[in-house]
């Protein structure tokens, strides 16, 4: 067996971000015939999906940040302002998303992250369901990974 040295750098270097992500989706695209089958079509990128509101003076009230990818919505952020909670906006804002992505974009499942202090109660109440719990994510938080069906496959 040959013994190899490395230097390790633990440096932030946007060029070697770039070149490890495109040889790790090359080496994911070897490996896997979904992902592969993927590769040239509108389904491999991601793209952008956001949903804002608006109160009447023009102020942000709610937002929505997210993205699709292949048949996925993923919700990275969901906010509403506290004079407007209570009023419905933040389901408004998820269900104008989720028919975005199902009607524009062909999305058939969502996904999104939340901690305990926050609002898995009401993604699942949205008609989400909890299919990952990662308790002290921070210490003294729980993550929790959400999904949803959203139509037909």
């Amino acid at each position: 067996m040959v013994s190899r040295m490395f230097r390790l750098e633990t440096e932030v270097d946007k060029s070697r971000h770039d070149l490890l992500r495109r040889r790790l989706r090359d080496a994911n695209t070897a490996a896997s015939p979904v992902l592969r089958a993927l590769r040239g079509t509108p389904g491999e990128r991601e793209l952008p999906l956001q949903v804002w509101a608006l109160d009447d003076s023009g102020a942000l009230a709610g937002g929505l940040v997210g993205h699709t990818w292949t048949s996925w919505l993923h919700v990275t952020y969901l906010w509403v302002d506290e004079s407007a909670r209570g009023t419905g906006l933040g389901s408004q804002l998820l269900a104008h998303a989720e028919v975005t992505a199902r009607s524009e974009r062909g999305c058939t499942e969502a996904r999104v992250e939340t901690w305990d202090f926050q609002a898995p109660d009401f993604y699942q109440k949205q008609g989400y369901e909890v299919v990952c719990v990662i308790p002290d994510y921070p210490p003294g938080i729980t993550e929790y990974t959400l999904t949803k069906h959203l139509g037909p496959r």
